[in-house]
């Protein structure tokens, strides 16, 4: 099973982008799903994280922005991206773990320009 992120690309600054990350096969329903972020020069970075029963987190850099949900019968999960700043620009990558493995998606890269 392979994760294939999309969606990012270039924005100006106060739109917004959702990215998708969608699972070739299917994983096991008792997972955590998360999107992480990494800027130019720096760590990458945990952007949102969802449960298997919906429970989400949110870097405080992102809360009230951005909205992390999932659509387990497409084996898809999203972040949707608003009010987007200049300072999110960054490679966007998923991650979902499972009690038996974890899966890492590429990265997708979003530009948001002032």
């Amino acid at each position: 099973v392979q994760l294939q992120a999309s969606g990012g690309g270039l924005v100006q600054a106060g739109g917004s982008l959702r990215l998708s990350c969608a699972a070739s096969g299917s994983i096991s329903s008792i997972n955590v799903g998360n999107w992480y972020r990494q800027a130019p020069g720096m760590q990458r970075a945990l952007v949102a994280t969802i449960t298997y029963d919906g429970t989400t987190n949110y870097a405080d850099s992102v809360k009230g922005r951005f909205t992390i949900s999932r659509d387990n019968a497409k084996n898809t999960m999203y972040l949707q991206m608003n009010s987007l700043k200049p300072e999110d620009t960054a490679v966007y990558s998923c991650n979902v773990i499972t009690p038996w493995r974890h899966y890492w998606g590429q990265g997708t890269l979003v530009t948001v320009s002032s």
